[in-house]
């Protein structure tokens, strides 16, 4: 079953709007704006369309009780930026490789890493939240699920080795105009 929606802060609404619509491609479908349950309170919520089975929302809080808050989902919990992460689908190589290629015309800086079984590209949004595009490279398996399991009910589990990531450093946008 697809998830409706994830819902997510934000602190900078119009740079989130702008990294959802230019950077990722999203269209804005919904807005609702309405009190919170404190007194003077109130908030958009925003919904993009992913161009897949489900949105994400964003919430601009105007509230006095919510004024301390990190929008980090992973280091704002003190754990690594990995760990908590966004994850659309990009649906063969060559989107993802376009996708890629848009980041760094923007001048967003790229990581990219071959998982082995799907190839990933990643940055953060405005928001301190990673994201990724990623794309199948081969059908998970048989063999897959059962050392899947394995995995999950040992408490020593056999470790793989890990990726090597690929960092591309994000192009400076061309000026345009006259002078």
């Amino acid at each position: 079953m697809a998830y409706h929606h994830v819902a997510l802060a934000t602190r900078d609404l119009a740079a989130t709007h702008r990294f959802y619509t230019e950077a990722m491609g999203f269209t804005l479908v919904k807005a609702v704006v309405g009190p919170t349950d404190g007194p003077g309170g109130w908030a958009k919520h925003v919904f993009y369309d992913t161009g897949g089975d489900g949105l994400i929302a964003f919430w601009d809080l105007h509230d006095e009780r919510f004024t301390a808050f990190d929008t980090r989902i992973s280091e704002g919990l003190g754990l690594p930026a990995w760990v908590n992460h966004i994850a659309f689908d990009a649906p063969d190589a060559a989107a993802l490789e376009a996708q890629r290629e848009h980041w760094l015309d923007m001048g967003i800086d790229v990581v990219e890493i071959d998982h082995g079984f799907c190839r990933s590209i990643y940055t953060n949004d405005p928001n301190g939240i990673l994201v990724e595009w990623c794309t199948d490279t081969r059908a998970l398996n048989d063999e897959d699920r059962a050392a899947a399991l394995r995995a999950v009910e040992s408490d020593a589990p056999e470790l793989e080795a890990m990726p090597e990531p690929q960092f591309h450093r994000g192009r400076t946008p061309a000026v345009t105009g006259a002078d």
